[in-house]
């Protein structure tokens, strides 16, 4: 069975969510233990506070991708309280509506109008959402998953940071956090820029760009704060 253009395009939605959730993961988790270390070698204070940073941006992710989808979902849920009021109350003009979204589309206008007509037949509420409102009101975005997801995609994005700070010696936490942090963005990087469509290396250097500045600053700031 083939999925539908939807499916897909909501299936590397989906993806590349889980992309950019792991990535905020590694960035900040890794900005925070690093600036940590800069200021203090004590493996503990380390772990702390990149278990805190940890669950508080899981968390705060979490929470704002179910009340960004929540908002989604219930626009998306209006439209088509509208839109089934609308073919109840009005059905030849909403019959021609389509009829003219068809056409604008390329088909001719007789053409269009047998399409709307036997879309309408059909299921007219399901045509009108998919062509007039972009919505297929099957698959309207669940909250909790779009939660659960960012969920673990930044907690598995930041696990790679803490773990690198941690298990190593004092002497070599750093260098190797580096290390691996910039690796894991290059391929965030590659990963997002094949679900995009875009050029790779551009994305790679911006993300291994952006992920190194913020480690650096943080690092000279925990440096200066440990100092004085």
């Amino acid at each position: 069975m083939t999925e539908t253009s939807a499916a897909i395009s909501t299936r590397l939605n989906w993806l590349r969510a889980g992309v950019l959730g792991a990535n905020d993961g590694i960035i900040s988790t890794a900005g925070l233990v690093v600036g940590v270390a800069g200021a203090t070698t004590s493996r503990t204070a380390i772990l702390t506070a990149g278990v805190a940073g940890l669950l508080a941006g899981a968390l705060s992710m979490a929470a704002g991708e179910y009340v960004s989808v929540s908002s989604q979902r219930d626009s998306e849920r209006a439209a088509l309280d509208v839109e089934r009021r609308e073919l109840a109350q009005q059905p030849q003009a909403e019959l021609d509506e389509l009829t003219d979204l068809l056409a604008e589309r390329g088909l001719g206008r007789e053409l269009a109008r047998e399409a709307a007509v036997q879309l309408t037949e059909r299921d007219a509420l399901r045509a009108h959402a998919r062509v007039e409102l972009g919505i297929e009101p099957d698959e309207l975005a669940n909250p909790w998953h779009a939660a659960v997801a960012s969920l673990i995609a930044f907690t598995v994005g930041a696990l790679l940071p803490l773990l690198a700070i941690v298990l190593p010696g004092a002497s070599a936490r750093v260098p190797v956090t580096v290390a691996a942090v910039l690796a894991a963005l290059t391929l965030c990087g590659v990963v997002s820029a094949r679900l995009g469509g875009a050029p790779a290396p551009r994305a790679v250097l911006r993300n291994v760009t952006g992920g190194a500045l913020a480690m650096a600053v943080t690092y000279a700031a925990g440096t200066l704060l440990g100092t004085t």
